[in-house]
This record gives C-alpha cells, structure tokens and sequence, in this order.
C-alpha cells in the first residue's frame, strides 16, 4: 500500500503541480480564453526542450544503417556542389556591377537549403546533432557511435563533392562558360583557405551548428535563417569543409594543385576546425546551459522513485 492511500498527507506530484498551473492561470485571467489559447500556441519552446529536440534527431541519425548514411551523404555532397555552381552564375551575370560579390554570395546559399530541406546527411550538421547524445550520455558506445557517423557521413559527402569536381572537369552540362567560371572562383577560394584552413574553420564550423539548433524555433522560417547565415559565411570567405571539398577537386582534377595540397593543405585542417567550431565549442556551450536542468530532473526522477 502506498503512502497516499494509506492516508498520507504528503501531496502527490500531480498536486504539488497544481499551484504553479493556478499561479499560471492567475497571470492571464485578464485575457479573454481565445487570448490565453494564442498565448500558449505561441509560447517559445524552453532550451531544454531544444536540446532534447536536437538530441532526438541525433539519436535517430546514429540508428540509420550504413547505406542509408553513405547514399544520402553522397547525395548531400552532389547537392552542395551547386553552391559553388551558383556563385559561378551570378558572377557571369553580374559581371562588374556594383554590389556584385555580395550578391555572388547569396548563390553560396542553394546547396545547403536543398541539402538541408531533403534532410540529407551533411557532416557538419552532424557535428552538433550527432554529438549532443554522446554529451547527454557520455559512454564508450555513445561515443563510437558518433565517430562511426562522422566517419560515414564525411567519406559519402567526399565521394558526393568528387562526382561534382568531374561533373565541372569534363563539363557534362554543356555550359563551359559556366564551368570555367566554377574553376576560376574555385581556384581563388582554395587558394584563400589555404592560407589558414584549421582558423577559418572553427567559425563554420560554430555557425551551421548554431543553424541547426536555431531552426528548431524557427518553424516555417528555416529557409530564412538557412539563407541568411550560409550568405554571411560566403562573404566572410571562412572555411566549409564540404562546399571546400568541391571547389579542391575541381582545382585538383584541372591541375592547379596536387592532392597532398588539396587534402592536408586544405581538407584536414578545415574538417577539424568545423568539427572544433561545431561539436567543441557550439554542442558544448548549448549543452552546458540546460545540463544542471537535465541532473535536476534525473535526481527528482530518483527522488520519487525511492518515494
């Protein structure tokens, strides 16, 4: 027999809840019921609420088999391949014009609002999505899990950038125009990322987590924050590691650099700094503000469960 039905006078959780539900109520009973209802429709979700949102979607990314991974991180790195591309159309329309680079940049954005639409696998997504169980729960598994996704999501967006880089070197569209433009702005990028790859891809690395996480209370707005924040790293010029990975194998398919360049003066330095931007500075930081949350709802669960 529990304590409440043997005539405890301790009140149940339920009804030390009510109070706060009365106290509540009490602040809006001002307003008229349809108020109070878009009052609550309308309420931003809480951080913690955010981070479990996040967290869920990791855990389902960590669960998929090994070829759905591979198949749609390859397709992601194909799909990335027209940011690049549409930098190279704008820039021949605009030719000189005023404002024309940063308008070229705008067209940095397509790849990743079709990438992240299609819900295909994107390593630097993952940085954040993929690493927040492995905060929650920290444990051998949780951790080999993580790096098993890394592993699988970076090699399928790597194969994915590569067929872009042959789809340009032998221009299967027809458009060499088009394609001696993607080489020409692909050569001048390497060649900028280059000079400090691991710097200039801690920053981001730090903004498409931060996308990540915002879109979660951003509900039929995500194309505008996606676009916004995809626009400022074109015109910061700082390090993608996969929309980079394009540009290096177009520029190492033409010649214009060897692969030793490409891949240790260029992809390893910028994949590690995405991963430090995402997973060691943004992850930790949004973990860190709802982890004493997170214990104190542990310990009340221990709490009632000794009760």
């Amino acid at each position: 027999m529990t304590r409440e039905t043997a005539g405890d006078p301790r009140p149940s959780h339920a009804q030390t809840d009510q109070p706060e539900t009365e106290s509540s109520d009490a602040e809006l009973e001002d307003l008229s019921r349809q108020d109070r209802s878009l009052v609550r429709r309308n309420e931003v979700p809480s951080a913690r609420l955010v981070h479990e949102i996040v967290r869920q979607r990791g855990i389902e990314e960590l669960e998929r088999p090994f070829w759905s991974l591979t198949w749609s991180a390859i397709g992601a790195g194909f799909v990335i391949g027209l940011s690049p591309y549409a930098m190279a159309i704008i820039a021949l329309k605009l030719g000189d014009a005023p404002l024309a680079p940063v308008w070229t940049s705008l067209g940095y954005a397509l790849g990743f609002v079709l990438v992240i639409a299609g819900r295909m696998q994107l390593f630097t997504e993952s940085t954040v999505t993929a690493f927040l169980p492995a905060l929650t729960t920290p444990c051998v598994s949780n951790t080999l899990r993580t790096l098993r996704l890394w592993a699988i999501v970076f090699g399928g967006n790597l194969i994915g950038t590569f067929l872009f880089g042959l789809f340009i070197q032998f221009d299967l569209a027809h458009q060499a125009e088009i394609a001696a433009e993607v080489q020409h702005h692909s050569a001048m990028a390497i060649g900028h990322y280059m000079k400090a790859p691991f710097a200039l891809g801690i920053p981001a690395g730090f903004m498409l987590a931060a996308l990540v996480w915002s879109m979660t209370n951003l509900k039929g707005q995500e194309i505008f924050i996606i676009v916004a924040v995809t626009w400022m790293m074109a015109m910061a010029n700082i390090a993608h590691s996969v929309v980079g990975s394009a540009e290096m194998w177009v520029v190492m398919l033409n010649g214009t650099i060897t692969p030793t360049e490409g891949i240790f003066g260029f992809l390893l330095p910028a994949a590690l700094g995405n991963l430090v931007g995402g997973a060691g500075l943004f992850a930790f930081l949004a973990h860190a503000q709802v982890k004493p949350e997170i214990e104190a709802s542990h310990d009340g669960a221990a709490d009632r469960e000794e009760r």
